[in-house]
């Protein structure tokens, strides 16, 4: 054996070995991270991505990447001393911690004189037993099992926990099987895979007898109705419970309210609605008066994609007009083939036309960011790929700035302050439609893209939204709130 190849294979072992000690680490990382959501209802998060079910490769590369938030990656051996100091601590009340940030603060305090418990426990005074917040947890009712209402199962069942916050108790459905065991089987297998999101990871179970689907453990009954007033939910056990409306056939306080039925007390759309609260989270949910407001609405994906971006930039620059285009993947309600459509031009084949319609989401921003609404305007160009949309911001800004400058804005609003979970900061120059698929951000954005004009006032901004789940998670969140849920939060 040469020395050159002596050298090269003790290299390749040493890489490999460093490798499986990473892994241990992540795996005694993953251990704790499970044992505090179960037994603490504390749920550690790693830059507001949930890592309860990652493999250990997976939790790594976040390490890796986490350079999007600080100057270097993050050492995998420091997050978990961060989460036995949390873990160590006994007057913890339940809440959701980012374990990113604390370790980035870790590292830019230098205060490693100081052990980690000491660092963790001042950052986490605010989060203890005498100031635990009491709340009863939410019963949840989703009327109608389509895209988003599948995808909230999901989410709903992902984020159970000890269920001490929103729970999922019964789905509502149009019956179109001739029996509900079939009907139940194939609601079942929707549920299971999909062909954009993957295989829930879980366990999905039929009980054909008592009309429930047992979904990790919780049972959810499946009431089958043609339509609200046809339910009284004491029935089946519920009071004071929410219904999410994801099937978009009532959209106006008067036909929503129609969901107010016995066992109900609060009502959310999840669609743009009229005469109602629209919600982007995050950002106006203050807006919301939970004990008088008992039918409101998450507004669209594209609203809650451009809202917090734009709210950013309004904040630092002022805006003094723009045009948004959204470059949409293709939706349900479009055709396979063409077809006859209501709408000028959807009646076209989606999975094989580019499609340009229209979209309120302009002047959705107007009901979220009133001084904003009447100087956007918006259109949008469907487009055959099944989830993953782009939203493109070109502004006109009343404070000159640089590409540099902007970015960092942006960066600094997806790292600190309230829009950490609904904004997300990309460095990638090979970010493409398939990698926003699963994000649970309300948008991403594309930083590398950013133009700036050369006086300063004119930029164009590209955030990437999922459409589908990144929705999603923003309606789970105002569920949350509105139902006074939300635990404490370290992010």
């Amino acid at each position: 054996m040469t020395k050159d190849t002596s050298t090269l294979q003790k290299r390749t072992e040493s890489a490999l070995q460093d490798w499986r000690e990473k892994e241990k680490i992540a795996l005694d990382l993953l251990h704790i991270v499970g044992d505090l959501r179960f037994d603490k209802s504390i749920e550690l998060v790693f830059f507001r991505k949930n890592i309860y079910d990652t493999r250990p490769s997976e939790l790594i590369s976040l390490h890796e990447i986490a350079k999007n938030y600080h100057d270097e990656p993050i050492p995998v051996d420091l997050s978990l001393k961060i989460a036995q100091a949390i873990d160590s601590i006994n007057n913890l009340s339940p809440a959701k911690i980012d374990i990113g940030k604390l370790s980035v603060e870790w590292l830019k305090s230098k205060s490693f004189k100081t052990t980690a418990y000491e660092f963790v426990f001042n950052k986490l005074n605010e989060i203890s037993e005498e100031d635990k917040d009491e709340f009863e947890p939410k019963d949840v009712i989703l009327y109608g099992l389509g895209r988003i209402g599948r995808l909230a199962a999901r989410r709903l069942i992902e984020t159970t926990g000890r269920g001490s916050q929103l729970r999922l108790k019964a789905i509502v459905v149009r019956k179109k099987m001739k029996t509900a065991a079939e009907e139940l089987e194939k609601r079942a297998a929707l549920l299971k895979t999909d062909s954009v999101h993957g295989d829930f990871k879980g366990v999905v179970e039929v009980d054909a007898e008592n009309q429930e689907l047992i979904i990790n453990g919780n049972r959810i009954k499946i009431i089958f109705a043609g339509q609200p007033s046809d339910i009284d939910y004491t029935d089946y056990g519920l009071h004071d419970a929410m219904v999410i409306d994801n099937t978009g056939v009532w959209r106006d306080k008067e036909a929503l309210s129609v969901h107010l039925r016995p066992g109900v007390s609060q009502v959310m759309l999840t669609a743009p609605g009229k005469g109602i609260p629209n919600i982007v989270y995050g950002v106006n949910q203050k807006d919301l008066d939970v004990e008088k407001d008992k039918i409101f609405c998450a507004a669209s994906c594209t609203t809650n994609a451009i809202v917090p971006p734009l709210k950013v930039l309004d904040d630092a620059f002022g805006i003094e007009r723009g045009h948004i285009e959204t470059i949409h993947a293709y939706t349900n309600d479009q055709n396979l083939l063409d077809n006859f459509h209501k709408k000028p031009r959807r009646g076209r084949s989606a999975p094989i036309n580019m499609v340009l319609t229209s979209t309120g989401a302009a002047k959705a921003v107007g009901i979220v960011l009133p001084h904003l609404g009447k100087n956007l305007t918006g259109n949008a160009v469907r487009v055959p790929v099944p989830d993953g949309s782009l939203a493109i911001l070109n502004l006109s800004l009343k404070k000159a700035t640089n590409a540099d400058e902007l970015n960092e804005v942006l960066r600094k609003a997806a790292y600190n302050g309230a829009l950490v979970e609904q904004l997300h900061y990309s460095t990638s120059t090979e970010f493409a439609s398939t990698n926003i698929v699963g994000s649970s951000s309300a948008s991403v954005i594309d930083s590398p893209s950013t133009i700036v004009s050369n006086d300063g006032k004119n930029a164009t901004v590209y955030a990437w939204y999922d459409n589908e789940y990144g929705y999603t998670c923003q309606v789970i969140r105002l569920a949350k709130y509105a139902a006074k849920v939300r635990r404490k939060r370290y992010y």
